[in-house]
């Protein structure tokens, strides 16, 4: 499989969507209870391009199977160095090797702005998540317990770094 990362358009949104309402439904990757909509999904990617953070695709043959992205970390001025991110395939193509393209390419891109670290922020349940981010060099700086609350049960925060 040939898969190309872009950046991303306007159509790709309804992709996003799914992808992001799944993993809403059926994973502890986003702590939000409730699907978005299409235009509270579109509206948050506006917001980043706007911003000037990027929005990236994977796709092959037209088909998006994943997306990534960063922006702020926190709002005050002495973190405009650092970004947190979100890596994000479509449940059917887990493992195939896409979220480490995208992730690659964010990389790529926040050295690029000559930013100074990614933060990710990953629940302490989604251990493969957390093997991802190590491969790339991230290390554990913190662990907020039972800062979520999702599926009758609470999570722990995991904060992982890699200093650009």
């Amino acid at each position: 499989m040939e898969i190309q990362i872009r950046a991303y358009q306007n159509q790709d949104t309804q992709s996003i969507l799914e992808i992001i309402n799944y993993n809403i439904l059926h994973s502890t990757s986003l702590y939000d209870y409730s699907v978005r909509s299409f235009e509270q999904q579109k509206a948050i990617l506006d917001e980043k391009i706007k911003k000037g953070f990027p929005v990236i695709i994977a796709e092959n043959n037209g088909k998006v199977l994943g997306f990534a992205m960063y922006s702020e970390f926190r709002f005050r001025e002495a973190y405009q160095f650092t970004v947190e991110h979100s890596v994000y395939v479509s449940e059917q193509y887990h493992g195939k090797g896409i979220g480490k393209l995208l992730l690659s390419e964010l990389i790529v891109l926040a050295k690029a702005k000559k930013l100074h670290t990614m933060i990710g922020v990953v629940d302490s349940e989604n251990h493969s998540s957390i093997k991802f981010h190590e491969q790339f060099g991230f290390k554990t700086v913190g662990i907020i317990k039972e800062s979520g609350y999702k599926f009758d049960r609470w999570l722990d925060s995991v904060f992982l770094q890699l200093l650009l």
